[in-house]
């Protein structure tokens, strides 16, 4: 499977899976996550996925430090509907790596590792989203400004070509590079920063 080299510059998360070790799915429950899984989960990258994989990492990080967050023990919360937007690819995205389910999740076994009621829509929260670690309820709400990160004029004017098969070989390919170099540009050039990226401790 080829793809941009960037996406393997891309911090992964390490996170620890109770579910998975009591299965016997991952001998000791730790399961590390990349860019690329999110790739594969929505089948493209663009900049709403890198997005939504970089807040999460980072509500992660900002809630457990330097501890292995725990995959089904965090409450992930959105402002908008899940219809809004773009906002069901990024809820698919932090389900993908908190384990955070809506009420069609797994219901767990012998009233452990439920993952229902985790991925909540339409809360009254001020920010993008909230993430609340329910082992001591810390909580970090974090939103993304895109605006920050601006795309090459080229891609305004390749798109339409590119859309309705009118583009050449090599227009595609610009326009597919610049593309992704946005996307690098995201997760890597402005990862830290707060214009970007701004997460607020609760």
């Amino acid at each position: 499977m080829k793809y941009p080299a960037f996406i393997n510059d891309v911090p992964k998360i390490k996170l620890y899976d109770p579910l998975a070790e009591f299965l016997g799915a991952i001998d000791d429950g730790i399961i590390e996550y990349g860019y690329i899984d999110a790739i594969k989960l929505a089948g493209h990258s663009c900049p709403t996925v890198a997005s939504a994989y970089w807040m999460t990492f980072i509500a992660l990080k900002a809630l457990y430090s330097e501890a292995l967050p725990e995959r089904g023990n965090v409450r992930v919360e959105f402002r908008q509907k899940s219809t809004d937007g773009v906002c069901g690819v990024i809820a698919n995205v932090a389900n993908l790596l908190t384990g955070a389910g809506n009420n069609a999740a797994f219901k767990g076994i012998g009233g452990r590792f439920d993952r229902r009621n985790k991925l909540l829509f339409e809360s009254d929260i001020q920010n993008e989203m909230r993430f609340t670690r329910l082992d001591n309820m810390q909580a970090v709400s974090i939103s993304v400004n895109l605006q920050g990160v601006p795309s090459s004029s080229r891609v305004s004017e390749l798109l339409p070509a590119c859309l309705n098969g009118t583009a050449c070989s090599d227009d595609h390919a610009e326009f597919r590079h610049l593309w992704q170099m946005r996307v690098k540009a995201i997760l890597l050039d402005h990862a830290d920063d707060p214009h970007v990226f701004k997460l607020f401790r609760l």
